[in-house]
């Protein structure tokens, strides 16, 4: 909706039906879309909520949430797991989880062990990097990735990410680095 409305907090609270309208027909589009990928070989599906932190807890489970519930439904549908991932979700990251999501997207400003509690550890959780810290020097972003293994590492479900995306200026020697300390991690 963010990158469709030049005003969309606006529309929302000025004309509800409109925005109920716009929102169904994202679900609808986004539903088949993922539904394709899954048949061209997808074995999961990220739903991305990335906007989500402009809203207040209350605002989200209004407005929000709804059509995230009925676009994860549809797509667990085709028979793959979701994760679903909003960014500056973590004030309201227990009711981001009940939207449905089989795994959680943690962005790097959550504590993943209140991410955790939040959702009394019903669901995997994927992330929490900052991916800033691709840009440091390798024996700093080496502690940064182990204390973040040594949090998750003896629970099971963690998928470790980047906590949004890789910034396109993002050294790729870093990146290669970065699998490797994750793979050769030992707690």
């Amino acid at each position: 909706m963010c990158y469709m409305i030049a005003s969309p907090l606006r529309m929302m609270y000025s004309d509800e039906i409109l925005w109920r309208r716009l929102m169904g027909k994202i679900v609808d589009v986004q539903a088949p879309f993922a539904s394709l990928q899954v048949s061209a070989g997808a074995r999961c599906i990220q739903v991305f909520d990335s906007w989500v932190g402009a809203l207040g807890p209350d605002d989200y489970v209004r407005f929000v949430q709804p059509y995230s519930r009925a676009l994860i439904e549809r797509i667990r549908a085709t028979g793959v797991p979701v994760i679903h991932f909003g960014t500056g979700a973590s004030g309201f990251f227990k009711e981001l989880h009940a939207a449905g999501g089989d795994v959680m997207g943690v962005d790097w400003r959550v504590n993943i062990d209140q991410a955790w509690t939040d959702i009394s550890y019903r669901s995997a959780v994927q992330g929490n990097l900052d991916p800033v810290a691709l840009f440091a020097p390798l024996p700093e972003l080496k502690m940064k990735i182990a204390e973040l293994l040594k949090r998750t590492g003896t629970r099971p479900g963690h998928i470790f990410n980047v906590g949004h995306g890789i910034l396109p200026e993002t050294p790729v020697e870093n990146v290669k680095a970065c699998v490797e300390m994750v793979r050769e991690f030992r707690p």
